[in-house]
């Protein structure tokens, strides 16, 4: 496995000229890192792939190359060709993922300067075609990647998971990679990079991953080394996998009649008020996460959002319908390019006024059902925990929405976490008159770990703050009990603090 060339070779090039259509939309394309990885997997799955590898590689403290390997049913000359040209015409049936033709490039060159795809099928030898940014720019010249450098490519993945056919997309000069800070800022971009990219994976693929034939595993080698320190494979994560439900009546299936459309179901649920399931969180805010998830062939395609049918509020936070859109492209649901969003006309808004599910019970009811549950448990909770004070400033979104959610706020300003300098024998100091609890510059780099600091940094460290300082903002001075508190903990903070500095220099305390 300590095989790898750190350049792709070559013996000549392809004039593959571009659609006219396509130029436009490769530079329009804001893909994430993410959602560009998703993309390639989609046609891996198109492909008939049951095992997918999502392969970092580095280079001891170097990030050098991202793989994505499958092992479908791979692409001969001809093939490779139409998947590499920008634009091509590219037929999909109506059980496809992909649907534009435009994926692969725009995906792949959004996030890297280059792109070698590399195939093989069950009847021809390995083959493969590289794009370089600067090419795709200028001469739209494809590169044609040297046959012996495409089966050893290939060879290299043999049984993991390429046994007789398969594809290696491969990317080099991603342009995410951190390109200074050693080992220690590598690791901690692969930690959060392979978290989220685990995460949105296991979501818009979750009906995939759910089948017992299918697999993609993220792992990390050193490929100076061979050595895979880093592997796991994606676990699925249902949006509407709750164990119990928020409201007797539900899940409940709706009908709209859709004018273009014909019928199209909804599938209602109401989470239950009190879940901490992953599921229910994973996506975004509050805000974010309620409201329709659509499916096209069982992929996720847009997860929350009421397209424009109404405006997100906090009462609604656990209502969730999934729509499984037609795969017949029409006016009424129209999906970007990027998989990650549907544009819906005002039919289907029209049509949810009169969906209603077998006993006559209609949306509307739905959603005011869904609000009710809400709101009942928003009022259970206020009798058996204390009020608090609002969080604001310093505390990220998320942990601000956690918050309201799960105690009774009371009125008053909220409280503020933020960072200034003070002097080195203080963790924390007390700002009364703007309900501010002020940290100390001075531990600031040695708590953030060498990440980038910002204004809703050290979520922990600030969370745990406002929670332990909440009642010393509810009266206008300390008494005698209240200040001993204050002094005991800036003494266990500040040797805390003092440790995490030791820790960063090397020292360890």
């Amino acid at each position: 496995m300590a095989d790898w060339q750190f350049e792709v070779p070559t013996t000549g090039s392809k004039h593959l000229p571009p659609d006219s259509r396509y130029v436009e939309a490769l530079s329009s394309q804001g893909y994430g890192f993410e959602v560009a990885v998703a993309d390639l997997v989609d046609n891996s799955i198109d492909a008939g792939a049951k095992d997918v590898v999502v392969h970092f590689l580095r280079d001891g403290a170097h990030l050098v190359s991202l793989l994505v390997v499958d092992d479908g049913r791979g692409m001969d000359e001809a093939q490779l060709d139409v998947a590499m040209t920008v634009g091509g015409q590219h037929f999909y049936d109506e059980h496809a993922l992909g649907m534009f033709g435009t994926g692969l490039k725009s995906a792949s060159l959004s996030q890297a300067e280059s792109v070698t795809v590399v195939s093989r099928t069950k009847r021809t030898r390995a083959a493969g075609r590289r794009w370089t940014m600067e090419h795709a720019r200028s001469n739209f010249q494809c590169d044609i990647v040297d046959a012996d450098y495409a089966q050893s490519l290939i060879d290299r993945y043999y049984d993991k998971p390429i046994l007789w056919h398969g594809t290696v997309v491969r990317w080099d000069g991603v342009k995410d990679f951190p390109r200074e800070g050693g080992d220690q800022q590598t690791d901690l971009y692969l930690s959060r990079t392979v978290n989220r990219l685990g995460l949105h994976l296991g979501l818009q693929l979750h009906r995939f991953l759910a089948r017992e034939d299918f697999n993609i595993t993220v792992a990390v080698e050193d490929v100076r080394t061979g050595t895979v320190y880093l592997q796991y494979g994606v676990e699925p994560l249902d949006p509407f996998a709750h164990p119990a439900s928020g409201h007797a009546d539900y899940p409940q299936t709706f009908v709209a009649d859709v004018d273009g459309v014909g019928e199209v179901g909804l599938h209602a649920v109401i989470w239950p008020p009190k879940s901490n399931r992953h599921e229910f969180r994973a996506v975004g805010t509050t805000l974010d996460r309620q409201g329709f998830y659509f499916y096209r062939n069982n992929r996720l395609v847009q997860a929350g959002g009421w397209n424009n049918f109404r405006q997100p509020e906090q009462h609604l936070a656990l209502a969730r319908v999934a729509v499984d859109i037609p795969t017949k492209t029409t006016d009424v649901f129209r999906l970007t390019v990027k998989k990650a969003g549907v544009e819906t006309s005002p039919a289907f808004a029209a049509s949810l006024e009169q969906a209603c599910d077998d006993s006559g019970t209609t949306f509307a009811q739905y959603l005011s059902q869904a609000d009710d549950v809400y709101r009942s448990a928003r009022r259970q909770r206020a009798t058996t925990r204390p009020e608090t004070l609002p969080p604001g400033k310093g505390l990220s979104p998320q942990v601000r929405e956690t918050i309201e959610e799960e105690l009774p706020m009371k009125n008053g300003d909220p409280i503020s976490v933020l960072w200034r300098k003070l002097g080195h024998d203080v963790f924390f100091d007390i700002e009364r008159d703007t309900n501010t609890i002020v940290l100390n510059q001075h531990y600031r780099t040695a708590i953030l770990g060498g990440r980038r600091g910002g204004l809703n940094d050290a979520p922990l460290v600030k969370t745990l703050m406002y929670l332990l300082m909440n009642k010393v903002f509810e009266s206008e001075r300390a008494g005698p009990k209240q200040k001993d508190n204050l002094q005991l903990w800036q003494s266990v903070l500040v040797s805390a603090g003092r440790a995490e500095m030791s820790r960063v220099a090397g020292h360890d305390a």
